[in-house]
């Protein structure tokens, strides 16, 4: 060692003016530590100054982090929760939204489409928010040591991106960061430091893995009536048909109600109840479903129906001869003669003469009477008579008729029918046919056939439906009501049928009509549609602020290269001195334990990270955990001797050196020298 050096030595050895002890102090952005506290070497101010033998490096600033992006996505998605929120108000204003009556994508099933679309709209924002809460939380240990003073936990050993929350819950860790949960786990440990900024963002971008599922399910396809005016042409008005006389037409209403009976078949076109409407022509167009609804002119009948006064009897004449007797609630009487020789079960129906207001009229406007007979195994007769007494009436109406059937759905009267024809006046002057009673003084046979298959069709289809019940004929007769409720449904049924068929005549007219069309209607579920509007509301405008104020977190913080790759960090800490205390297996715990007690922040003049020891760390085999080489030389000095005034070779060497080339002494290089003097 050469005499300088020596006397060097002796010199600082001496020397009591020590800071070995002195407290921290805050990181400035010239903060410099002297290499007498220290228990590992420093070699900041051997960093040259950026910007001055060179161009200083151009400061590493990602699009992502951009401003325009970091304001523009909090933006964009304020703007989406905005928008779906005038959606779900468009949506319930008008019905939904009018889409395509045949999907465009054949081979893409429409349930596909109302998942698939939506997704595209919020995916794209949620990915970009994780991106930026990612930077975030990437940035976040270097704006930590920009601020200065920072505890090691919190700067060089914090890890948003990789680390979980419990740093030996690897495993935890492990799986639920692969099924995306990272964001969740920050939230935990932003609340252990405090870092609102993380927390928030942390919480929001957990926030945005909800989007997908509820965008998912926000849209519904429901079919929806749309109405419109237009006109509809009439080929019906109200009129007694010129071939009533030929029966036509009550036979085949006859035959329609057995055939109703028989196949459990609902009312014909035009038909509903008691109700027949006038005619008229449906739109041709195929696609079309829905409803028509026309003002036209319809006609009402009503059976009437009624049971007898009394129970009815049979009297018995001969072997082959019995008759019924009945008597209306009017006092009508009705006297059916027939062989119970026969058959074991009989029905028919005949006029009632001389009773009520028609009694002039001939058979064929006359009240009725239906009878039904049985003879049981015992040879007990039972027998249930129904009195009937047609009525007619003739209105205005609006009548609503299925596009796709022709049936006629409803009826609302508008007003009575006034204006006189030959139903309302001569010949019929408001009197229907009973439809089921006809004269027989004529000589045609076809004709006497159709009056003979109604008389007899009509009773047959009510008591073959009484047979159809599913206790059985018995059951009918023993209910009190039971062919009366029969007797209404099926002899009106077949007034009305008869209505349509014989009070109508042909006529060419245009009339006022509206059509309701069932289509398809694009429906957003309110339910799932405001959640996914407040998620994104609330994301965007929360993010906004935070976006800005991490903005500003960051204006401290100068890095030139992408923070994370191993050159970064080697470039921001190789000179810090405290790379000392690990080794290149240490385990975290390990690296926890030496460098928790660092104080560590970021100079902005020297882009370096600097660090400042507080004191020793003694393991629990009781050495110092940070001693260097020639501590543990000066251990052999024994436990009074004063290891922090005094210093090793190397370092006395090193001073000696830069006396020699500086020409400065060395107890004055503190004084004199900055921390980017070379």
């Amino acid at each position: 060692m050469s005499p300088s050096s020596t006397a060097h030595s002796s010199t600082r050895v001496g020397s009591p003016p020590t800071r070995v002890g002195s407290p921290p102090t805050p990181f400035t952005t010239n903060t410099r530590f002297s290499s007498s506290s220290k228990r590992y070497r420093e070699s900041t101010h051997l960093i040259p100054t950026p910007g001055v033998n060179e161009n200083r490096p151009k400061q590493y600033d990602p699009f992502y982090l951009w401003l325009p992006v970091v304001v523009g996505t909090p933006l964009f998605m304020l703007s989406l929760g905005i928008a779906l929120e005038i959606g779900i108000e468009l949506s319930y204003k008008n019905g939904g939204f009018a889409v395509p009556q045949q999907n465009v994508f054949f081979v893409v099933s429409t349930q596909f489409l109302l998942s698939f679309f939506p997704t595209l709209f919020v995916i794209p924002v949620g990915y970009l928010w994780r991106v930026l809460d990612w930077a975030l939380r990437q940035w976040q240990p270097y704006v930590t040591m920009a601020k200065g003073n920072a505890t090691a936990e919190e700067s060089v050993l914090l890890d948003y991106v990789r680390k979980a929350f419990f740093e030996l819950m690897n495993f935890a860790h492990r799986h639920l960061a692969f099924l995306g949960c990272r964001p969740i786990l920050s939230v935990f440990r932003a609340l252990k430091y405090k870092h609102r900024v993380i927390f928030w963002s942390s919480s929001l971008a957990a926030w945005t893995y909800l989007f997908q599922p509820l965008a998912g399910s926000i849209f519904q396809l429901q079919t929806r009536g749309q109405t419109q005016s237009t006109t509809a042409q009439s080929i019906r008005s109200l009129g007694l048909a010129p071939d009533v006389s030929e029966l036509t037409g009550f036979a085949a209403a006859a035959g329609f109600a057995q055939a109703s009976v028989f196949n459990n078949l609902t009312d014909p076109p035009f038909v509903n109840n008691n109700w027949a409407a006038a005619q008229f022509v449906f739109p041709t167009n195929t696609g079309l479903n829905g409803t028509m609804m026309v003002n036209t002119t319809g006609i009402r009948t009503n059976s009437t129906c009624a049971n007898p006064s009394g129970p009815p009897t049979i009297t018995v004449v001969n072997s082959t001869s019995s008759i019924i007797s009945a008597t209306s609630i009017d006092g009508c009487s009705g006297n059916i003669t027939f062989d119970p020789t026969v058959s074991t079960l009989q029905y028919g129906v005949l006029p009632v003469p001389n009773c009520g207001p028609h009694a002039s009229l001939n058979e064929s406007f006359w009240p009725v009477v239906f009878w039904f007979y049985q003879q049981e195994a015992d040879n007990t007769q039972e027998v249930k008579t129904v009195f009937c007494t047609p009525t007619l009436e003739l209105f205005y109406i609006e009548a609503t008729a299925d596009l796709s059937s022709g049936a006629l759905t409803k009826v609302q009267i508008v007003n009575s029918y006034t204006k006189p024809n030959n139903l309302s006046g001569d010949p019929l002057n408001g009197v229907p046919f009973n439809a089921v009673i006809f004269p027989t003084n004529t000589t045609n046979p076809f004709i006497n056939a159709r009056a003979q298959g109604t008389n007899i069709g009509v009773p047959g289809a009510i008591f073959r439906a009484a047979s159809q019940q599913f206790n059985g004929l018995q059951s009918v007769f023993d209910l009190p009501n039971g062919f009366l409720d029969l007797t209404n449904t099926i002899y009106t049924r077949h007034l009305g049928v008869t209505a349509k068929n014989v009070y109508f005549v042909a006529e060419n007219n245009q009339l006022n009509a509206w059509e309701t069309f069932l289509v398809p209607r694009l429906w957003i579920d309110p339910f799932p549609a405001h959640i996914l509007a407040f998620l994104l509301f609330a994301s965007g405008f929360v993010g906004v602020f935070l976006q800005l104020i991490n903005r500003r977190q960051r204006r401290n913080v100068f890095l030139a290269a992408p923070p994370g790759s191993v050159a970064a960090a080697l470039a921001l800490t190789s000179r810090s001195g405290f790379g000392d205390l690990l080794l290149p297996c240490v385990f975290l715990t390990t690296a926890l334990l030496r460098l928790r007690r660092n104080w560590t922040g970021c100079d902005s003049g020297s882009i370096s990270v600097q660090a400042r020891l507080l004191q020793t760390i003694t393991s629990r085999w009781g050495d110092d955990s940070t001693r260097g080489p020639d501590d543990a030389m000066m251990s052999l000095l024994g436990p009074g001797y004063n290891r922090e005034a005094s210093h090793s070779s190397t370092q006395l060497a090193q001073e000696a050196a830069l006396e020699h080339a500086t020409g400065i002494p060395a107890w004055k290089m503190d004084e004199l020298r900055t921390p980017y003097d070379p």
